[in-house]
């Protein structure tokens, strides 16, 4: 019979420790984790929420501001477009007067051609020729007008017009006025006054000289002349010949050809 005696082995000895401390611990961080990212997960969502309703509401308060913008420029360009038809209406009207010089008369009025011309212009002399013919080939079918625009480089060309509008209050513009364009090349391009001149050309044709003298001092001859001018450099006269058919600019050649093709497709119309 053996004395020793058996021993149990200490719990620390050969006996493994319970595996589920440790994982009980893993489990429990993971759930951490997890919680933790679906918390910023939702952050991120509720900040996207917050920035996208932000975006939303800027573009709604551009959008506003655009449209008034739009409604603003639409109105601009209204006002600007009538003023632009009320300019352009204006100085058509002021193409022509009732108190204009009319060489010829339509008993209709359908077509009316003015002329802003300057006595001593030698293109104004060149294009006289086709004028005449035009207005005789469209006698009593057309409105011819004669307007003066003296240009400041004439030194006589101020003198002519108020000799024009002298003969005028003795019913003989037409006559001065055929006389200025025939005689040009004898007086015009001088820097000697030709107002003696002018004068002599009144006696011609049977004008009574003293009144003519008096009409051609008088202020309210010349500004006449002047708004002849006015009118002319508001419709855009800026030299001459400058030519108005039915109060539209003529751009085309200051022919015969090419103011008959303006005349005959005013009449046309």
């Amino acid at each position: 019979m053996s004395n020793k005696t058996s021993r149990r082995p200490k719990p620390s000895e050969g006996t493994a420790r319970p595996a589920g401390g440790p994982k009980r611990d893993g489990s429990a961080n993971a759930r951490n984790a997890t919680a933790a990212a679906r918390s910023r997960k939702a952050g991120g969502k509720a900040a996207k929420a917050i920035r996208d309703q932000g975006m939303s509401t800027n573009m709604k308060v551009t959008l506003a501001l655009l449209g008034v913008v739009l409604v603003g420029l639409g109105a601009l360009f209204v006002v600007v477009q009538r003023g632009s038809d009320d300019a352009r209406a204006a100085a058509a009207e002021r193409v022509v007067r009732d108190d204009s010089h009319r060489l010829s008369v339509a008993a209709d009025g359908r077509v009316t051609v003015v002329e802003f011309l300057d006595f001593e212009c030698p293109s104004c002399a060149a294009v006289y020729p086709a004028v005449e013919q035009l207005r005789a080939e469209y006698d009593g079918r057309i409105d011819y007008v004669v307007r003066n625009y003296p240009l400041p480089m004439h030194a006589n060309a101020m003198n002519a017009a108020l000799a024009v509008e002298a003969a005028a209050k003795q019913d003989a513009f037409e006559g001065m006025y055929q006389k200025l364009f025939e005689t040009q090349r004898t007086w015009g391009n001088q820097s000697q006054d030709q107002a003696a001149t002018f004068e002599g050309y009144a006696r011609e044709l049977g004008l009574d000289v003293d009144r003519y003298r008096a009409d051609v001092a008088d202020p309210a001859t010349a500004a006449r002349v002047n708004t002849d001018r006015e009118d002319g450099s508001a419709a855009g006269v800026t030299g001459t010949p400058t030519f108005f058919v039915n109060g539209e600019r003529f751009d085309g050649q200051p022919t015969y050809a090419g103011l008959k093709a303006a005349v005959d497709a005013a009449l046309a119309e």
